[in-house]
């Protein structure tokens, strides 16, 4: 545990900050299992509708640091492949 008052104000903000981004990470995996599935059951038209929203969730983990910008790239052109 914490004991100076720095420290203590440190721990807060991390716990905050994990909470974000975990939500953000979340957030990716949740709509990239969407696509997924609508891929594999072969309704394309409704997993290409998905991708703007799985780019804007990549992109803004990447924006906040939360994952790495290549990694998001990288996400963003293999998902464009597998819907493709």
């Amino acid at each position: 545990m914490p004991i100076t008052t720095s420290a203590k104000k440190a721990l807060r903000q991390a716990e905050r900050r994990r909470v974000r981004n975990l939500k953000r990470k979340d957030a990716i995996v949740s709509v990239v299992r969407k696509i997924k599935k609508f891929v594999i059951a072969g309704k394309k038209e409704e997993a290409r509708s998905l991708l703007p929203q799985a780019y804007k969730a990549l992109d803004k983990a990447a924006q906040r640091n939360v994952i790495h910008k290549n990694a998001a790239a990288r996400k963003k052109s293999r998902l464009t492949q597998f819907v493709g």
